[in-house]
């Protein structure tokens, strides 16, 4: 997206299948100034990127409508304070119909209250509230409630089972009456001619009722210049019910099928609130985040500590969490301790200490002490608004396997008219029946079947509910995957890099070994002395020793004097001692004998670690190695990688016997030392050229051009900035098992995803045939059709619980 563009989400209502999908993001493409559209059938959203010098939402919302959908929107009734007359009213009216997301805005000055509609996706009361604010008015804020979005899509379903239930009323006994005198279980009166009538005042309410948005979304489906599933489903059951009439009318003699009209209707309807049911549960991890903020925030204002909205929350503001409840926003600690658990958010199971300074993530859970903090970041700034926002631009994406069966339902359902089309001709006019009318019968059930058996929903859901699924329960686990192609890229990586500093170590020096020379005072006295004299230094090494002192919590001395050697080390007085610190040049400077340990320095280099060698009035007394210390989980990391079949490699731009030390411990497959910062990328380039699929591991800012030349680049432990990464794949914590779980969930997902084509095609490569052919029933057909939605849609939901092999 470039800096001028501008991007909405919007949640769309009345889409069935493929073909719905295709003609909103044709029409939205129209809109002048819209430089890409795309729409998610399993989410019923619709990303829009767009410039806004040239679009508007008003424009999108016609193109929509103009196309026979629409966009979900949400109602606000707030009573106004500080209105004290219709000028004040259109002041207030012109600022918030102004504000991005409002479709209609009206201030009655006489109750003092604003009526407002507007698009949830883009904006929100709060938002509402904070605009009329800076006109100088407030609105009182509405009880806490259900989500808008969900409140609507709720309704839709309400409507759905009412229709289904409906449908079943009048279907039963149609059924049970009409299969009854077909066996000879009713007796004579059956065959009366009154129970014909009977058959279609039961028939008509379920076709012209239930069924009406099947003839209404066809036809909007037709104008637009193409068909989808409502088509099929209005041609089948028409084909049943007004043959039926005309039999019924006396223009035909046979058996009249106004049951099967009925029971396909029916059998859909079942079929569409069991599916729409289904699929609002592959949008239950997003909904879990979103339900993760809490509604109410205490904060001190004027010295008092007062209740308000969460969303009232404003950078500044001093926050009171008491323990057992919700950050309300990200921010930083000014007073107390307390430990929080951000599993929530980060899939880290272990509390996290806070205190003074320390950063807070908004929805996590205060476990302990009462704890103060200043509001850093409020609304769509907080690391949660940033994960949802992640994770629903995912969900809306597409991977590149999904472009085929984009393709084939774009011409499937004129393909599947073709075919039904061809099936009549063939079975009346080459395999005529004993009569006409049985000729005309048995052509028409077997085109019905056709039309009926066909389904280009399942094709149309088998990507976007796996991609749904998937990428929620990465967020669950702390690992955003930002598009659908990167899921795809994911699943077919066959080597990682590592960057070392950071990511394999902890990118801090550490104390690793104390080798004490004649020193009759101990190891304990050494480690006090250096790091006495170290504390006076700045140098990174020197602080090591520091933080080794202070963990053994050693008396540290202050030095009576102290001096930098620069390039070789330091010397200081000590409490009457003179304490030499640094390299092996500084020893041979001074004829420090070594007195023993001679190849102490060799050792550690071979290891990796730097030998910091002390001498005491003139005396070595010991050596100390310094290194970069490696993470607690790095070889659990590497074994999993290889359990996985990866090679992993390490780049890094430090000496080659460092790089080979750390390679030898972790077992690492492929090593790149003394590589500087923009050389990074071309070396990841050869690794590609050698025919590898890279994943590059790395911080997500220095390794920024690495991290964009890898066939996936995986940012870790970006914390509250999680938008601010450019990778692909970032991970919420520096824990690098993340990276494993990553690559195992999407190796999952794209393998869902190939099982939901395989069976959305095959199921239409091997139905349609036999329904051509006569082998089915309308009726089987419309109950295959159903159960084919409900199957892709439940084996995606199955990535939920399926455990990831790491």
């Amino acid at each position: 997206m470039t800096e001028a563009s501008k991007q909405y989400n919007l949640p769309i209502l009345g889409m069935t299948c493929a073909n719905c999908v295709s003609t909103v993001e044709r029409n939205l493409k129209k809109v002048p100034g819209v430089s890409h559209a795309s729409v998610n059938l399993s989410s019923e959203r619709a990303a829009v990127e767009f410039d806004p010098a040239q679009a508007d939402l008003q424009g999108m919302l016609a193109r929509i409508r103009k196309a026979g959908y629409d966009v979900a929107s949400g109602e606000a009734q707030l009573r106004v304070q500080n209105l004290s007359d219709p000028a004040d009213a259109r002041r207030l009216q012109a600022a918030l119909s102004g504000l991005d997301g409002v479709l209609e805005a009206q201030v009655n000055p006489v109750n003092a209250e604003a009526r407002i509609k507007y698009v949830p996706t883009i904006t929100s009361e709060a938002e509402l509230r904070a605009a009329a604010k800076e006109a100088g008015f407030e609105l009182a804020a509405a009880a806490a409630g259900e989500d808008v979005e969900a409140g609507v899509r709720r309704t839709e379903i309400r409507k759905q089972r009412n229709l289904m239930w409906l449908s079943v009323a009048f279907t039963l006994p149609l059924f049970i009456l009409s299969m009854g005198r077909d066996f000879g279980l009713l007796g004579h009166w059956a065959h009366a001619p009154w129970v014909d009538w009977l058959f279609f005042a039961l028939a008509t309410p379920v076709q012209f009722v239930v069924g009406w948005s099947f003839y209404v979304n066809g036809f909007k489906a037709l104008r637009n210049g193409s068909a989808n599933m409502d088509v099929l489903v209005a041609m089948g059951s028409s084909v049943a019910y007004f043959y039926s009439v005309a039999i019924l009318l006396g223009l035909f003699s046979g058996h009249g099928y106004f049951e099967t009209s009925a029971t396909i209707i029916t059998l859909i309807r079942v079929g569409k609130y069991l599916e729409v049911n289904a699929r609002g549960r592959t949008g239950d991890a997003i909904r879990k985040l979103i339900s993760l903020q809490p509604k109410q925030a205490r904060v001190l204002r004027g010295g008092q500590e007062i209740e308000i909205p969460s969303a009232d929350v404003l950078v500044g503001d001093h926050v009171v969490v008491r323990p057992g409840e919700k950050f309300p926003a990200d921010g930083r600690v000014i007073d107390g301790h307390s430990s929080a658990d951000e599993s929530m958010i980060s899939g880290e199971s272990m509390p996290v200490s806070k205190k003074p300074g320390d950063e807070v993530i908004g929805a996590t859970l205060n476990k302990q002490g009462r704890i103060v903090f200043e509001a850093t970041k409020v609304g769509k700034a907080t690391a949660l608004a940033q994960i949802v926002q992640l994770v629903e631009n995912a969900q809306s994406s597409r991977p590149p396997i999904q472009k085929l069966g984009d393709r084939i339902s774009e011409i499937f359902v004129p393909i599947v008219i073709l075919i039904a089309a061809v099936t009549f001709l063939v079975w009346y006019f080459v395999f005529p029946a004993a009569g006409p009318d049985a000729t005309l019968t048995r052509a028409l059930i077997n085109t019905a079947a056709v039309l009926l058996i066909a389904c280009p929903c399942a094709m149309g859901l088998a990507t976007p509910t796996a991609v749904m699924v998937g990428s929620g329960r990465g967020a669950e686990m702390g690992v955003l995957i930002k598009s659908g192609e990167a899921l795809e890229r994911a699943s077919g990586i066959s080597m990682v890099l590592l960057d070392k500093t950071g990511t394999l170590t902890r990118g801090q020096p550490a104390l690793t070994d104390v080798l004490v020379g004649a020193f009759p005072a101990g190891e304990e006295e050494l480690l006090r002395l250096a790091a006495s004299v170290e504390h006076a230094s700045e140098h990174p090494l020197g602080e090591a020793i520091v933080a080794a002192a202070n963990a053994r919590q050693l008396a540290l001395a202050t030095p009576a004097s102290f001096e930098a050697l620069t390039g070789r080390g330091v010397v200081a007085e000590v409490e009457g001692a003179q304490v030499l610190i640094g390299n092996l040049r500084l020893m041979n400077e001074r004829n420090i004998p070594l007195d023993g340990l001679e190849g102490a320095g060799e050792i550690l280099h071979a290891d990796g670690k730097t030998a910091i060698y002390v001498a005491v009035d003139g005396k070595l007394a010991g050596v100390l190695g310094v290194a970069d210390t490696l993470k607690d989980n790095a070889h659990e990391i590497i074994e999993s990688f290889h359990r996985m079949g990866l090679k992993v490699g390490m780049i890094t731009g430090d000496a080659r016997g460092v790089a080979d030390a750390v390679a030898r411990q972790l077992g690492l497959d492929y090593v790149l030392a003394e590589v500087l910062p923009e050389q990074k990328a071309a070396e990841v380039s050869k690794l590609q050229a050698e025919g590898h699929k890279v994943a590059m591991v790395g911080d997500g800012i220095n390794d920024a051009p690495a991290l964009a030349q890898a066939d996936l680049g995986i940012a870790i432990g970006t914390g509250t900035d999680v938008a601010m990464a450019t990778a692909p794949v970032v991970l919420m914590t520096d824990d690098l098992r993340g990276v494993p779980k990553a690559i195992a969930l999407s190796k999952r997902t794209l393998s869902t995803i190939r099982q939901n084509l395989f069976w959305a095609f095959i199921y239409n490569i091997l139905l349609i045939p036999a329904a051509a052919l006569g082998f089915l029933s309308p009726i089987l057909a419309a109950g295959a059709m159903a159960l084919s939605d409900i199957f892709v849609i439940g084996n995606s939901l199955r990535l939920r619980k399926t455990p990831l092999k790491v």
